[in-house]
């Protein structure tokens, strides 16, 4: 019971920091991502009294350095544009935010299990995601529940019911389908890479199945979702083995595991979509481009005809092009497309920066991390192929692995059966 409790709290903490939010009884400013970041910074003035000294990681400096010169070039454009909009001016106050709220986390997952790396910052990402598409049903077939969340949850739900898009908590709109495909992703690199999860049919078939989840309801609520699931099937397909045509015998439970679970999700998809008139109606709307395929013989959704059709909106003038207009908040120039916003706020020297900042990222953790370079591969694309559809980005995630890189000293990507989670390998006292 004790151990269930914890993996609830943990739990909370995880969804509080990746799929944050505001509450209606506290200042619009606050939110639960400013919370843990509060708490972070007390952790980290705690660790520097008990340990007497400061361990600053060298590729999170160099990210740093990267935040700082966005934000300076952004304050640039501002300024030489006579705006008030600092919407990205103040990154670095954001990546510092990131960086603090993920300690918090980081530290509450290692003081619960011993450890904290890669595999189980995955189950909890996965289970917060799962529970968050649940939720997010429930919101919209309860009107009970949806009272409940909308009397302490404050997320503009007024706009959300406006457009009739399903929400969970913290998570709604092209935000969270950003996040459920990066989950995605790490799930499907897990499901490859990692030998203790490969050798544990119940883990396994566990990860498999959030993985389903996420990629089928978290579309319903976004969309974008089907971008993470889309590079996750193709990378787990190619490097399971399915299209080398060898049967080895160690693979049997992989392949029977994900092709059973596959069939299983479409049947059960198949059986509500006739029975349930919302199921149907959700189910049109996240996977719209499919169904236009199979009944018009195109594929296209109504958000990609406006994307194509009125929001690819480019700079007018030299002057635009170079440091960009210092116009970012209110859709200012009608358009959501992440590589015009960018470049019409900041210029190319402004996306420039930005661009490399999460090259480096991904770059850092690639070098250090050679065993999971895929993942930091698939990060890039996902986070390029991205910025064709919505301005948003996935630092949150690097964040984490930042602190997780410095509480473990190299081992947050461990696939040795030394590291498992349940053993408590590193110290719990600061």
């Amino acid at each position: 019971m004790v151990a269930i409790v914890k993996y609830i709290i943990l739990g909370v903490l995880v969804s509080c920091y990746y799929f944050s939010f505001s509450f209606t009884f506290l200042p619009p400013g606050i939110n639960t991502k400013l919370i843990l970041a509060v708490l972070g910074a007390v952790l980290v003035g705690i660790h520097l009294v008990l340990k007497q000294n400061v361990y600053m990681d060298k590729g999170l400096l160099g990210a740093l350095f990267f935040a700082l010169l966005f934000s300076l070039v952004c304050f640039i454009a501002v300024d030489y544009n006579h705006t008030t909009d600092y919407a990205y001016a103040t990154y670095i106050v954001s990546f510092f935010v990131w960086i603090l709220a993920s300690y918090c986390v980081c530290v509450a997952i290692r003081w619960g299990h011993g450890v904290v790396n890669f595999r189980l910052l995955t189950y909890y990402l996965t289970a917060v995601c799962v529970i968050q598409c649940a939720l997010a049903l429930a919101i919209d077939s309860l009107p009970g529940v949806q009272a409940l969340v909308n009397t302490y949850v404050e997320q503009d739900q007024k706009f959300l019911m406006k457009v009739k898009r399903l929400y969970g908590i913290g998570a709604s709109l092209d935000n969270a389908g950003v996040r459920f495909s990066v989950v995605l992703v790490m799930i499907a690199v897990l499901l490859v890479k990692d030998d203790i999860v490969r050798k544990s049919f119940f883990k396994f078939t566990c990860l498999l199945i959030g993985f389903f989840a996420i990629a089928i309801l978290g579309n319903v609520i976004s969309r974008t979702t089907s971008l993470g699931g889309l590079i996750g099937l193709v990378y787990m397909f190619f490097n399971l083995g399915l299209f080398s045509f060898v049967l080895k015998e160690r693979n049997i439970k992989t392949y029977t595991a994900l092709i059973t679970i596959m069939v299983v999700a479409f049947y059960i998809g198949l059986y509500f979509y006739h029975r349930s008139e919302d199921f149907h109606r959700q189910i049109r709307f996240g996977f719209e481009g499919f169904f236009n395929w199979v009944e018009k013989g195109e594929w296209r959704t109504d958000s990609t005809d406006k994307l194509n059709k009125t929001m690819w909106i480019w700079p007018q003038d030299t002057k635009t092009w170079i440091i960009g207009a210092g116009l970012f908040d209110n859709w200012a120039f009608n358009t959501d497309i992440g590589y015009c916003r960018f470049i019409l706020y900041s210029g190319l020297m402004g996306f420039a920066v930005f661009a490399s900042f999460f090259i480096y990222n991904a770059t850092v953790f690639s070098i250090k991390y050679r065993d999971y370079q895929h993942l930091f591969i698939l990060f890039s694309i996902l986070t390029f192929t991205t910025w064709l559809k919505v301005s948003t980005d996935i630092f949150l995630i690097y964040a984490l692995f930042y602190n997780m890189d410095i509480l473990t000293k190299g081992e947050a990507f461990s696939t040795n059966d030394d590291n498992d989670e349940d053993r408590l390998l590193y110290s719990r006292n600061f």
